[in-house]
């Protein structure tokens, strides 16, 4: 992310962090479509991330 993170507080705060990621990653040409492993060391828990492309619904957010 960046040096600058800011705390979450909330689902709705992480969803628009990861939504503006996705964004930035997109806009620069980056594949978002895949699955990721991120490992974070002995003092916090694992994780697999995997990002895959939805059908837009027709709404726009």
């Amino acid at each position: 992310m960046t040096t600058e993170e800011t705390a979450l507080s909330s689902e709705a705060e992480l969803h628009a962090e990861l939504k503006a990621l996705l964004r930035r990653a997109h806009a620069n040409g980056i594949d978002v479509e895949g699955g990721w492993e991120c490992r974070n060391g002995t003092e916090h828990p694992d994780w697999d991330v995997i990002v895959t492309e939805v059908e837009k619904n027709g709404e726009s957010e």
